[in-house]
C-alpha cells in the first residue's frame, strides 16, 4: 500500500492524455503521407458532432433529459469526447490560421483535461485514499499516524476536488469559442 496516488493515478492520466496527442500526430502524419491531408479540413464537423453528442451525459446528470442509463451515457461521453477531440486536433493541426480557432482549441484541451481529471483521477484517487486509510487502520495505527501516512495523498485529493470549478466555465468558454469559430466559417465562406 506504499504506492503513491501520484504514481498510481496521475501517471496513467498523463499517459491517457498523451495518447490523444500521439494519436493526433500519427493520424495527421498518415493523412499527409498518403496525400489525404485535405480530409483534416473536414474532420472538425464530425468531431464537433461527437462532442455535442457527448453532452447527453451532462443533460441526463442534470435531469434535463430522463432517458438513458447514466453509466452508459458516461462511457459514451468519454469515448465521444476523446474521438471528437482527436478529430478536432487533426483538423486544427493543418488548418488553423487565425486566433479564434486557436482559442477554441486551447479551451477544448483544457476542458478535456479537466473532465479527465474529474472522471479518472478524482474517482480513483478517492478510492485509493480510502483503501490506504483502511489499511493503516486495520494494522492498528492511531488516528494521528493514519493522518500522517495519508497526508500528501489527502492534499492531492483535496486539490483535485476543485476540478468542477475549472471544468464548467472552460466548457462554456469552449462552446462559445467553438460556436464563434463555426459562425465565422459560415460568415466568410466562399459561397460562389
Amino acid at each position: 500500500m506504499n504506492r503513491s496516488i501520484i504514481r498510481k493515478e496521475v501517471l496513467p492520466f498523463v499517459l491517457m492524455f498523451g495518447s490523444l496527442i500521439v494519436a493526433t500526430a500519427i493520424t495527421d502524419a498518415l493523412l499527409h503521407a498518403y496525400g489525404l491531408y485535405w480530409i483534416g479540413r473536414y474532420l472538425g464537423i464530425p468531431g464537433t458532432i461527437l462532442i455535442l453528442l457527448s453532452f447527453f451525459y451532462s443533460m441526463r446528470k442534470r435531469k434535463l433529459i430522463h432517458s438513458g442509463n447514466p453509466k452508459t451515457l458516461l462511457q459514451l461521453h468519454e469515448v465521444f469526447t476523446w474521438m471528437g477531440a482527436l478529430m478536432i486536433l487533426v483538423h486544427a493541426g493543418v488548418h488553423v490560421y487565425a486566433i479564434l480557432p486557436w482559442l477554441a482549441l486551447l479551451a477544448m484541451l483544457v476542458t478535456l483535461a479537466s473532465g479527465m481529471t474529474g472522471q479518472y483521477l478524482l474517482g480513483r484517487s478517492r478510492r485509493q485514499l480510502s483503501e490506504k486509510r483502511e489499511f493503516h487502520t486495520r494494522h492498528g495505527d492511531s488516528a494521528a499516524e493514519v493522518d500522517r501516512e495519508v497526508f500528501w495523498d489527502a492534499v492531492t485529493v483535496d486539490v483535485m476536488k476543485q476540478w468542477r470549478t475549472v471544468h464548467f466555465p472552460i466548457t462554456l468558454a469552449f462552446g462559445v469559442l467553438g460556436f464563434a469559430h463555426i459562425f465565422s466559417i459560415f460568415l466568410f465562406w466562399q459561397w460562389q
